[in-house]
């Protein structure tokens, strides 16, 4: 691709952070796979609006896809899932360890405060 890693990252968030897409991903996981129109039927929007969602997870390289008769056939792509999966964990990680030492700061005002 021709974005930096930060862009990409910045699109794959951005893609995810939606929770219509979010849920076509747990459709597509658990089928194995579907079309605009057999997510349709799964989901409160218009096969149109599945189709649009569907482009930007393309974009983003969330999902393949491949021809199926008139339609396009969309599956996660494993390994752009896995370095999402990995991103959010490393962020994960990061928030717990500022917390740690926001909760730090706090019971030493604390202390000071009552001593």
């Amino acid at each position: 691709m021709s974005k930096t890693t930060t862009a990409v990252d910045d699109d794959l968030w951005s893609a995810i952070g939606d929770p219509i897409r979010r849920q076509m991903l747990d459709r597509l996981l658990a089928d194995g796979g579907g079309t605009a129109t057999s997510l349709s039927e799964h989901l409160p929007v218009t096969r149109q609006a599945i189709a649009k969602h569907l482009a930007v997870l393309d974009r983003v390289d969330l999902v393949r896809a491949s021809a199926e008769g008139r339609e396009k056939r969309y599956r996660v792509d494993d390994i752009q899932m896995a370095r999402a999966v990995a991103q959010l964990n490393s962020v994960g990680t990061a928030w717990d360890a500022r917390l740690q030492r926001i909760k730090k700061i706090a019971e030493s005002i604390q202390r000071s405060q009552n001593g």
